[in-house]
């Protein structure tokens, strides 16, 4: 990669030069040295406007979009490709990337989370009063009760940020929980070449959520209690943010049928640390399947200005799992969350014609068959993929007419089917997995009566309609069931490690709940999303790793409100390493897709756990500093570095070593097929348990050793009012030629604390 790196700039110019031949404009985000702008401009909007700028013979004026002078300091523009190589060459232009499209990761979960009422992190952390959370989302529903200030204080007077009014959201709607809504459109407008933005009939130019999950994902990190919450009737109780005292800023970055823009993202980002956030939340990825590294990566590069100030960045791990290295926000400085179940689900049978009941799980509402038997059909027996699927148009309204028709996962929205199933006459859907999805199962506010089932289950279920005579069966729906176990799981759709980018940083850091969550909605679309949906709930359940990052974001609020001192890696190495592996049998947390146990590469440090966090004993601090050594390891020149941190850096003569970032967890890469390697990392902990005097001794927990021996020196570590900070190192070797994967766990005890590292071994081809 090093090797690669110094040529970065001429491939992006080299880029831009080969599609010259349009002239057909897009939209550029453009890194500029701060430092390089004359005196003589008063701003450097002024200067990136001017002639000294833009160059006094050229013919195109310079259409700024966005102005960026916190998180990054540049612009974006809507520009010819030409155009775009031609600022490339201005000496002040760090580097240039396209605009891209990003998607989203589409009541008990906090106490699940180990949270009690007058009890440990809520009650130490005051509930996260004055502690403010940004939400880079698509806006918020503000008349929800989720966002009543009832009973709280004022404003924090540190608090910068306001409100945007605009298409049916008028200022006065922000209270003294929501503090900040702000809306930016200029990329998404330039991308979609419309002057007036969105269609207005679908959309609101401003703030106010037409989507419904920028509501959901601020309601769950900091929603204010509300009594008698349901989504009609399913997950029945008081509904509640992570954080429910924590102040409310929502950012909204991303638009209804259309994702989100980099450039849009990147104005998020500015604006929300300009504004004081104290935490961001950003349940946005890449849609690509393909890692940008980090200085083409706007939310990375983004999260670092804000991480750099001292603002915890909680991100999304993505939804397309079970899939090896499908986990997206890799940055080390971003912590990333993938999903995991709680103890509460939603079953539904389908009981067929033989007596037989198969297990799924569903939200339907509506009027129910009344267990009358009715005829159930598979169309893809005879209509091929796109009648398997339930696509639209392409059921046969005398094939289905008044049955149960089994439809296959994939392709389109879970709902949507539905919603075609009940155009062409069907009664009721039977949504089956297909073997990719395995036994994962999340539940869906249908349309008509209808429930989702396993693989094994699906295959189960057809065979039968293909052998029987005359194949019958009805759908029988069993509301809300708590104290299900095995929970924790790590959901099947969650996206899964290794880091594509970077192997020895370990991706995600934790899962925490992403199932079946209930939270806040908007009203101007209902529980399903689909136009054709005109029903309305002030609460929907949803799952996705969208719905996991904000029970992070919430959980580092409180964090940040009962430790205002810690740095955003403090409280991520606290959630990380007092994160359980132990499900609520007391048995190893297991994977969906497979029911094995699951691994780091599933799951990372494990399931967030709150009741520990508040006090961890030990944690594993980073900085500035420490990050621009990771960049130098990766072998990023001077300029690069720069393109992500801001400032000029300078990489020391001794080149580091990318293991050594001093990460909660631990992952070292072998060489693969060849046996007697060796690597030992660095690690350095700092004790912030209130006795100053402890003695920490470690213990290693070999999950799977495939012919690694791990040791750890020294065997203790003694901590003095003087001495806060001590280091130790782990020494991991390969005995044997292999290909596996190895695990273990490192746990650094005092007696009354328990500081648990995941160790992760892996093997790659050499370069």
């Amino acid at each position: 990669m090093a090797s690669t790196l110094p040529h970065l700039f001429f491939l992006l110019t080299l880029t831009l030069t080969l599609a010259t031949a349009t002239t057909q404009k897009k939209t550029y985000i453009f890194r500029v040295d701060y430092q390089a702008k004359p005196s003589v401009f008063p701003t450097h909007a002024h200067w990136y406007a001017s002639a000294a700028f833009n160059g006094a013979g050229s013919g195109e004026p310079l259409d700024l979009l966005h102005v960026y002078d916190t998180v990054f300091h540049g612009f974006s523009a809507s520009l010819s490709a030409d155009r775009a190589a031609e600022l490339l060459r201005h000496p002040a232009v760090l580097a240039v990337f396209e605009d891209r499209r990003r998607r989203l990761h589409t009541t008990r979960s906090p106490q699940f989370l180990g949270l009690r009422t007058q009890l440990g992190l809520w009650s130490l952390s005051d509930y996260g009063s004055d502690v403010v959370v940004g939400i880079l989302d698509t806006g918020v529903w503000p008349e929800r009760r989720s966002f009543s200030d009832r009973n709280l204080g004022p404003v924090p007077s540190r608090w910068r940020g306001g409100c945007d009014s605009g298409s049916g959201f008028p200022a006065t709607l922000c209270n003294k929980k929501l503090v900040g809504a702000r809306f930016f459109s200029k990329g998404h407008d330039a991308a979609a070449g419309t002057s007036g933005g969105v269609n207005g009939t679908v959309e609101f130019m401003s703030p106010r959520d037409a989507d419904g999950h920028g509501t959901h994902t601020a309601s769950t990190a900091a929603g204010s209690i509300s009594f008698d919450a349901s989504m009609d009737g399913y997950a029945a109780g008081v509904a509640k943010g992570v954080a429910p005292k924590a102040r409310v800023a929502a950012y909204k970055v991303c638009w209804k049928n259309s994702g989100c823009l980099d450039s849009d993202i990147l104005a998020g980002f500015d604006r929300a640390v300009a504004d004081g956030v104290d935490v961001i939340s950003v349940s946005i990825g890449g849609g690509d399947g393909v890692a940008s590294p980090y200085y083409l990566d706007p939310i990375a590069v983004g999260a670092y200005g804000a991480v750099k100030r001292g603002v915890f960045v909680a991100t999304s791990a993505g939804n397309d799992g079970p899939t090896p290295m499908s986990v997206t926000n890799l940055a080390p400085w971003l912590t990333t969350v993938g999903a995991g179940t709680i103890d509460r689900t939603f079953p539904a049978y389908v009981v067929l014609g033989d007596g037989r009941r198969l297990a799924g799980v569903s939200l339907y509402s509506g009027k129910l068959l009344n267990r009358s038997m009715l005829p159930i059909v598979y169309p893809g027996r005879s209509g091929g993929l796109s009648a398997s699927l339930c696509m639209e148009n392409s059921l046969d309204p005398k094939l289905v007419g008044g049955k149960i028709v089994i439809c296959d996962r994939g392709s389109s929205p879970r709902v949507a089917k539905g919603q075609v199933v009940k155009e062409a006459g069907g009664a009721g859907m039977v949504l089956a997995n297909s073997a990719s999805n395995g036994e994962g199962l999340v539940g869906d506010a249908h349309v008509l009566p209808a429930c989702a089932v396993g693989a094994d289950e699906g295959d189960a279920l057809k065979s039968y309609v293909a052998s029987a005579t005359n194949p019958v069966a009805t759908i029988n729906f069993k509301g809300t069931v708590l104290g299900v176990k095995p929970a924790p799981v790590v959901a099947s759709f969650s996206a899964r490690g290794p880091n594509g980018l970077s192997p020895e940083v370990l991706k995600p850091d934790l899962v925490a709940p992403g199932v079946n969550i209930l939270a806040a909605w908007t009203g101007a679309t209902g529980p399903t999303g689909l136009e054709s949906d005109r029903r309305r709930t002030e609460f929907n359940i949803l799952s996705g790793t969208s719905m996991a990052c904000p029970h992070v974001s919430g959980a580092a609020a409180l964090l940040k409100s009962a430790h205002p001192n810690w740095s955003p890696a403090m409280i991520r190495s606290a959630m990380m390493t007092t994160a359980t592996v132990a499900d609520n049998r007391g048995g190893h947390v297991t994977d969906e897709s497979t029911g094995r146990p699951a691994s780091p590469f599933d799951f990372g440090a494990g399931h967030l756990n709150l009741g520990k966090a508040m006090d961890p004993g030990l944690v594993y601090d980073l900085g500035d500093a420490d990050y621009v050594n990771y960049l130098c390891a990766l072998g990023y020149d001077a300029k690069t570095i720069q393109v992500i941190t801001h400032a000029p850096e300078a990489c020391p003569a001794r080149k580091p070593a990318i293991p050594d970032l001093n990460y909660p967890s631990i992952s070292v890469t072998f060489d693969s097929g060849a046996g007697n390697q060796t690597r030992t990392v660095m690690r350095t902990v700092t004790n912030v348990g209130t006795t100053a005097d402890a003695v920490y001794r470690n213990r290693l927990e070999m999950a799977a050793a495939n012919g690694v021996v791990v040791t750890v020196r020294p065997r203790k570590l003694a901590f003095s009012a003087a001495a806060r900070k001590r280091s130790f190192a782990v020494t991991v070797s390969a005995v044997a030629a292999t290909t596996a994967p190895a695990y273990a766990y490192l746990v650094w005890s005092d007696g009354a604390h328990e500081v648990r590292s995941p160790i992760v071994v892996s093997w790659i081809q050499p370069m």
